[in-house]
């Protein structure tokens, strides 16, 4: 039963393909949403100062790890790793990855003083996009989302609301937010309750 619940998208009950199929012809939406459901995740901790850590990092997962607060390491949509704490990273792959990815990690940092633990079901993530969307998110955030401050590539543990997230930039209108599983369907009513006032699209899951 567990396991069941674990492999149903937290947000499967709001039926957003279909949604997505109804807006599919949404022209002039100030904000479009989607969820990014069974994507894989692996906290990773480990010393930074530790010289061999970032060549077995990038041996094992091919990117980069960031050690510069509040930034992110390869392709939104492929393996990226997102800082999240001096000595801590979310690494974030495909659906159905987790495991081969973990085990190489754990193999290559053998050595070192590290802990590599998947907790892809845990959370789910919600990216949004579009003119509006850092309007949206504002309504609710305290980060300062201005281009001067935070731009793509750039990640920081939030809250949205009431829900503690992470948010990750991956473009100039687009952002990825990481929620836990739980508090997934508030944020997603949250987030498209303030994005009303400028149009709301549901698209497919990215």
């Amino acid at each position: 039963m567990v396991d069941a619940y674990l492999r149903q998208s937290p947000l499967a009950h709001l039926h957003l393909d279909a949604r997505a199929g109804n807006d599919a012809g949404m022209t002039d939406a100030g904000l479009r949403m989607a969820e990014r459901p069974h994507l894989g995740m692996i906290n990773f901790r480990g010393q930074a100062a530790d010289a061999a850590l970032k060549p077995a990092f990038k041996k094992a997962i091919a990117v980069e790890l960031p050690t510069k607060a509040n930034t992110s390491s390869g392709a939104a949509d492929k393996t990226h790793v997102l800082w999240l704490g001096p000595d801590e990273w979310l690494i974030v792959t495909e659906p159905g990855k987790t495991d081969a990815l973990a085990g190489k990690l754990a193999a290559a940092t053998k050595n070192l003083h590290v802990a590599v633990t998947a907790t892809g079901e845990a959370r789910t993530v919600i990216r949004i996009s579009g003119p509006n969307a850092g309007d949206v998110i504002s309504k609710g955030c305290p980060l300062d989302l201005h281009p001067g401050v935070f731009g793509p590539g750039q990640c920081a543990q939030t809250i949205i609301g009431r829900a503690a997230m992470t948010i990750h930039q991956i473009g100039a209108d687009s952002y990825d937010i990481f929620v836990l599983r739980s508090f997934a369907e508030y944020l997603w009513t949250w987030l498209e309750d303030a994005g009303r006032e400028y149009g709301v699209q549901v698209v497919k899951s990215a």
